[in-house]
């Protein structure tokens, strides 16, 4: 297997890294039947622009308070080839390459959430992609005036969500802990 770091762009002589392994349901960390098996994973990303602004304690704020529960988060400087990877099915727009270096432009906080229907959750709390369609309340409604800078990615489906997870995180940096908020939150 290529190192980590060693992700390329396609095209590249370089060996790419291997397709990420994707984790069914049942190697999620075990809940309480009690909760429903309560395990659908999330992606979510603080862009450069939110964490220059300083935005990182308010939006993981509001995810707990929401009653989601983080189970990874990492800062960093993501490469191109990593974020070339993340973003390959919009390298034929127009914006891809202005994306790319976006991204790369300073560090970025890469989390998991873990909570009940946590995909369309968080994609509600994070507004649409046009900050000037997000409502108020919403991360980007609140904090956000152009698509271009607009703070926070989350994954769009489960399948992505598995998928970008799978990208940025290792399965060992995804301790298992129980929440013991959780029987407060849930049925």
């Amino acid at each position: 297997m290529v190192p980590r770091g060693a992700v390329t762009a396609r095209g590249s002589t370089a060996p790419l890294r291997a397709a990420p392994r994707l984790l069914p349901s049942s190697e999620l960390c075990p809940l309480s039947p009690a909760l429903g098996g309560v395990n659908e994973r999330t992606f979510v990303a603080i862009k450069p622009d939110g964490v220059q602004r300083r935005l990182v304690g308010e939006i993981i704020r509001r995810f707990e308070r929401k009653g989601l529960q983080l189970v990874g988060m990492k800062l960093l400087q993501a490469s191109e080839e990593l974020l070339k990877e993340h973003y390959i099915s919009l390298q034929d727009r127009p914006f891809y390459s202005r994306l790319v270096k976006y991204m790369s432009s300073g560090p970025i906080v890469a989390m998991v959430w873990q909570g009940l229907d946590v995909v369309k959750t968080v994609r509600t709390m994070i507004g649409e992609t046009n900050p000037a369609e997000s409502r108020p309340g919403t991360i980007r409604g609140d904090f956000c005036v152009e698509v271009g800078k607009n703070v926070i990615h989350g994954s769009d489906s489960v399948e992505s969500a598995q998928q970008e997870i799978s990208l940025w995180f290792r399965p060992e940096e995804l301790p298992c802990w129980e929440d013991t908020a959780a029987r407060w939150i849930y049925e």
